[in-house]
């Protein structure tokens, strides 16, 4: 079936897909070159493998597996805290030379992005190829890392050529190829197709990405909902995901969880670590003006089960102090003295605009523009010096007994530069070489 023709032009679109290849441990490995083809982690502040190497992958080390299991798997294994602050530098940088060759950057995550390339070839002067080969070449030389390339005709498909050869390749699936390329994929390696569907999916006989996309799209128009329907049309070639270069914007929900080490039971120092997670999560929502209806809080167990407890907010806001009790009331409800736990989470639902918060004859609305007058300065403070800098005092705990981490901080954090303070950092990562 690999002559099927799905598309009759080669280039009725172009989209590149990069994928940074164990993205933080490249990054490791680019500011350490010492390190470069030694098994390598990140993850040692939370436990678990965050990022593994593909030194460490050839042992049989995995993303998420506890560390006291990967320690025995590989006894020289390098465990590194992560430095998520150099990481971003990595990223942004990624990001910045993908832009000399289009506008059009999607930030997928922060290790992979679309661009949409088309029409690009004239103002260029060079093929669609080439110029996926030069965005590759030239993030490799200027960050030192690896990245996957997959250029196709839809975002879809071109997230299937980035995964095709792993690390450091680059697969272009042409309009006139696309058969080939989906025979031996399975359904559950396709970009937006998860468990349940990989199920219903078997149930009707469908294993390989090809066999989906030669149904016919009546049958696939009846069994299907709409994200299955788009997914079938992508990988037939028909692009209907556009590469959105604005910032997001618009959130359904916003969740900020903390992992600690080691883990503990004091309910005064996880109340801190929780406190800081509503504020993280209402700086981001105050950022984009939302305000949640309903707030869910969980405590992670040493065992990785979790308890949880939600409750509805009579006049939404993104002022965590607003609220400071609700979050009380929410931590011991799912509290339990007995138990170690080593992570806390917020999740704020039901996000409205602020500006349509709506207020009653039993509101304080003098209170509550006072209040947004306190987080607007603490906003600024925060913009100057650093997140954080402001702070509830029910999270300065945080501040005395440290934030939790697992092991030595990075080199990163341990290094100040003339004017720098130890919460606030210029965005410089330190390279180190031998002279």
């Amino acid at each position: 079936m690999s002559d099927l023709i799905f598309s009759l032009h080669s280039w009725p679109r172009a989209i590149v897909h990069i994928d940074g290849d164990a993205f933080f441990t490249s990054c490791e490995e680019a500011i350490h070159p010492e390190l470069r083809g030694k098994p390598l982690i990140t993850g040692g502040e939370r436990g678990i493998v965050a990022c593994a190497s593909y030194a460490a992958k050839r042992v049989g080390i995995k993303r998420g597996v506890p560390l006291h299991e990967v320690r025995r798997m590989c006894p020289g294994l390098i465990v590194l805290p992560s430095d998520y602050e150099t990481y971003s530098l990595f990223s942004r940088r990624m990001f910045a030379v993908m832009r000399r060759f289009t506008p059009d950057v999607e930030e997928y995550s922060i290790d992979e992005a679309f661009s949409d390339i088309t029409g690009m070839r004239r103002a260029l002067r060079s093929s669609y190829e080439d110029i996926a080969l030069r965005m590759k070449k030239e993030i490799e030389r200027e960050l030192g890392i690896t990245v996957s390339v997959g250029l196709s005709i839809t975002k879809v498909l071109a997230k299937v050529a980035s995964k095709y050869q792993k690390p450091a390749g680059m697969t272009v699936i042409k309009g006139r190829d696309i058969a080939g390329y989906l025979n031996d994929l399975p359904v559950e390696k396709i970009w937006g197709i998860g468990p349940a569907t990989t199920h219903y999916l078997g149930k009707l006989g469908i294993h390989t990405a090809l066999a989906f996309a030669r149904l016919p799209e009546k049958t696939v128009r009846q069994k299907f909902t709409k994200p299955g329907v788009e997914i079938w049309q992508e990988l037939r070639g028909d692009s209907v995901y556009p590469v959105i270069s604005d910032e997001k914007s618009v959130y359904s929900s916003i969740s900020k969880t903390r992992t600690f080490a080691p883990p503990t039971s004091d309910a005064d120092y996880l109340f801190a670590q929780l406190a800081r997670n509503m504020e993280s999560a209402c700086i981001k929502a105050r950022r984009y003006t939302l305000a949640p209806k309903k707030i869910i809080v969980f405590l992670k167990k040493q065992n990785f089960e979790t308890d949880g407890s939600e409750a509805s907010i009579s006049r939404p806001c993104a002022c965590p102090l607003e609220f400071s009790s609700i979050l009380r009331d929410l931590f011991h409800a799912c509290y339990r003295p007995e138990e170690l736990y080593r992570a806390t989470g917020v999740i704020l639902l039901d996000l409205i605009a602020e500006s349509n918060v709506q207020y009653t004859l039993f509101d304080d609305p003098v209170r509550a523009e006072k209040i947004r007058d306190v987080y607007a300065v603490t906003d600024e403070l925060a913009q100057k010096f650093g997140k954080h800098t402001v702070h509830l005092g029910s999270t300065h705990l945080m501040e005395e007994l440290g934030k939790g981490r697992r092991g030595v901080p990075t080199v990163r954090e341990q290094t100040q530069l003339k004017g720098e303070t130890s919460r606030r950092h210029l965005a410089l990562p330190l390279l180190h070489v031998k002279t």
